[in-house]
């Protein structure tokens, strides 16, 4: 069985682009940028899990499938 971690490193690799985000959560880019701008706790550590290469914005796989986990539990 696969755990959530093990899924999106297969999926995205160590980053997660913005849009990869995106897509999880079911948003825009446009609307994750937004979100992750508010003062919710989930936004406030996704961003830690932050990652600027160059103007890309990538984020830590396993940070944000351990977000992810915890939030669904």
């Amino acid at each position: 069985m696969m755990t959530i971690e093990q899924n999106l490193v297969d999926r995205f690799g160590p980053l997660i682009p913005l849009a990869g985000l995106a897509t999880l959560l079911d948003r825009s880019p446009e609307a994750v940028r937004m979100y992750l701008r508010s003062n919710s706790e989930l936004a406030q550590k996704i961003n830690t899990s932050k990652l600027k290469v160059g103007r890309r914005l990538y984020f830590r796989t396993m940070e944000v499938a351990r977000f992810l986990n915890a939030e669904s539990v």
